[in-house]
């Protein structure tokens, strides 16, 4: 690892803060935590920053629990970030995904049209940065603007994550 977890004598209050808004109290500590949130915390003002936001996608987000793992599977995929593909294909299944939805969304294919279009996007952000005009118009047919926003932003969100996994080289915890 580049950046292995905070050690635990070092988790203080600065840490507990960088997580509150994202993890119940029995879970803030170097023990119950993930792997990927014990690294952060090397940072915690980075930390409670990136937090804040990537709470609204996890839950405030107009987009289903269904489809934003969907897409972050497919994201992570694209970017071959296994840490984050191993864990949303627990969160995907709490999410009400099957194996074969899964198994499917990693290679880019969807079940429905909307899914479907949805992990096209994706493909096309990953690629280009952006979603070509024939893509949005797909999209507007089954999202409305702000989902489409949401869309978006879930995508960069998992991406920029992905990236930092990556090259922080962390470890699935069954690895450290």
């Amino acid at each position: 690892m580049r950046i292995p977890p905070l050690p635990a004598d070092q988790w203080d209050d600065t840490v507990d803060a960088a997580l509150k808004g994202m993890l119940p109290r029995w879970r803030r500590n170097p023990e119950n935590a993930s792997t990927v949130l014990s690294t952060l915390v090397q940072h915690p003002a980075l930390t409670q920053a990136y937090l804040s936001f990537n709470v609204y996608i996890l839950f405030n987000s107009t987009l289903t629990g269904r489809l934003r793992e969907l897409m972050i599977l497919r994201i992570a995929t694209l970017a071959d970030c296994a840490y984050e593909v191993s864990h949303h294909r627990a969160l995907g299944k709490d999410a009400g995904l099957t194996d074969e939805e899964i198994e499917a969304a990693i290679r880019g294919e969807g079940r429905s049209d909307s899914d479907r279009i949805a992990l096209a996007a994706v493909d096309e952000l990953e690629n280009s940065s952006r979603i070509s005009d024939d893509t949005w118009t797909q999209l507007s047919e089954h999202f409305d603007e702000k989902q489409r926003m949401d869309l978006v932003f879930t995508a960069g969100s998992y991406r920029m994550l992905a990236t930092a996994i990556n090259s922080f080289d962390i470890q699935l915890e069954d690895e450290r």
